[in-house]
């Protein structure tokens, strides 16, 4: 592996910009995860809600980022900022989570969906063929597809950003496009409408009860629910749709290959988080259109998106979103494994990881730090569910956004003289709001599904030695 010292190409443009935004964002959550937000709040009220309330905190973070992009815009993008608004350490902490869970538990969870989708036109790659049993641990073709898809992904960026630009806009054209299209063909198509049905349910939460392991009853009875119970639910619901809607912060991590960052990182996170806003709210309606509440809360096979589209098309639905989501998932996993590299280079660059992420192939990209990252994923795909992960990123990943943001008041005072080519929009209302949902969402998370959560901040914490002794290192290797 050939390997230099040199800087990173200044060549992705404002829609290359945009196109890593709505890529990340956009892998597998908008087909699956509205069944468990109808299961924990019961009405097409609290559903739109949902993702209302995260597509208002998305998007808000995102425009709030905006200023931070343009006060150092280079490569590491949330790192950096933590690092520069708090110190070292709180940096080391988000680029530690971000290397052991945050996106490398996304890049495998999305790697998964994809062979879980793939498996719809190849039964022989699903995961009922389990190919390893070694007792303690079996292995799947889906696990061993889903590694594949990660290997050859990261192989395909190893070889320079232009590769990784070309797959990023060309897959997420296709993904937005298809979107677009399911969800006017299911307004026109659909043989029977339950959209006046389903609004019958308004705003009246409730709840489907749970056996003794905390699983919703298929059958079972619903209980409503309101005051700081109606709260913690929503938060519990919310776990799908912030995972659906996280990621857009992936292309502040590139900065440093981005023409005209103080300009461009700021407009494409406000215009690509906002085009994934509307696409999840108006599939959502559509789900409210083509299916009965019940159906979407239980549809075969944990797959409310092929319920719609069976609706819409018939037998041919489920191919239809099988091919969706693999074009969905292998974009979106582009994206993921193209920025996240960016983090650990920057931290390798200040001392804070293993010294050979801080070097650049000849390609210009950090090809030692991409698969540093590929290995933990691979990893992480043999590990356990979808569902767990997503619990786990969830709690971590808002914790950081609230950090993160909050670092914006500090600057403020901190250094008030350095160059803001965009201040982060109503500042300080909107930042302040956002940091209010996401500490709520953060306490609720940790009430209704204490389990995860608190291994996602195990994780976190678990970085603080780790941080004296990579500090320790630095300092002996500078003298």
């Amino acid at each position: 592996m050939a390997e230099t010292q040199g800087s990173f190409k200044q060549s992705l443009g404002l829609i290359d910009a945009t196109m890593i935004v709505a890529g990340s964002m956009i892998g597998s959550g908008i087909f699956i995860v509205s069944s468990d937000i109808v299961r924990n709040v019961g009405s097409a009220g609290w559903l739109i809600a949902v993702w209302l309330i995260t597509g208002f905190m998305t998007v808000a973070a995102a425009v709030s980022y905006g200023e931070l992009s343009s006060m150092y815009p280079k490569a590491g993008g949330q790192y950096v900022y933590l690092k520069e608004a708090f110190n070292p350490l709180a940096g080391f902490l988000y680029g530690w989570s971000f290397f052991a869970v945050i996106q490398t538990a996304t890049i495998a969870a999305v790697g998964v969906a994809f062979s879980r989708y793939t498996a719809y036109l190849i039964p022989q790659v699903g995961e009922g063929n389990i190919l390893i049993n070694l007792g303690f641990l079996k292995i799947s073709a889906a696990q061993l597809l889903a590694i594949a898809l990660i290997c050859f992904l990261t192989y395909t960026n190893s070889k320079g950003v232009e590769g990784g630009k070309i797959i990023q806009t060309t897959f997420t054209t296709a993904k937005l496009l298809s979107l677009f299209g399911l969800i006017t063909l299911g307004f026109l198509l659909a043989k029977q409408s339950f959209w006046y049905e389903n609004w019958q349910t308004g705003l009246n939460a409730v709840q489907l009860e749970k056996d003794a392991t905390g699983a919703f009853v298929k059958g079972g009875s619903w209980s409503p629910i309101n005051g700081t119970t109606l709260i913690g639910a929503i938060a519990a619901a919310m776990v799908g749709s912030i995972f659906s809607s996280d990621s857009w912060n992936n292309v502040t991590f590139i900065a440093g290959e981005i023409k005209n960052p103080k300009r461009n990182i700021g407009l494409s996170l406000f215009m690509g988080t906002l085009t994934v806003t509307i696409i999840y709210i108006s599939a959502n309606l559509m789900y409210l259109y083509v299916l009965p509440l019940h159906d979407i809360a239980f549809p075969e096979g944990e797959r409310v998106a092929v319920a719609a589209s069976n609706a819409i098309f018939g037998p041919a639905g489920s191919i239809v979103i099988a091919i969706m989501i693999m074009v969905s998932t292998f974009g979106c996993n582009n994206g993921l494994i193209l920025a996240g590299a960016r983090v650990y280079y920057t931290m390798a660059k200040d001392g804070l990881f293993f010294k050979q992420a801080g070097t650049l192939n000849k390609n210009a990209v950090p090809q030692w730090a991409l698969w540093a990252q590929a290995v933990v994923a691979s990893l992480l795909c043999l590990s356990g569910g979808y569902g767990d992960l997503l619990d786990m990123i969830a709690f971590v990943v808002v914790l950081f956004y609230a950090l993160t943001i909050i670092g914006i008041f500090v600057l403020r005072k901190k250094r008030p003289n350095i160059e803001r080519p965009y201040k982060a929009f109503a500042y300080p209302v909107l930042p302040a709001i956002y940091i209010l949902l996401a500490v709520t969402f953060c306490i609720f998370l940790i009430t209704m599904k204490p389990k995860f959560a608190v291994i996602g901040l195990v994780i976190v914490l678990a970085g603080i030695p780790l941080y004296f002794i990579a500090s320790g290192r630095s300092r002996v290797a500078a003298s």
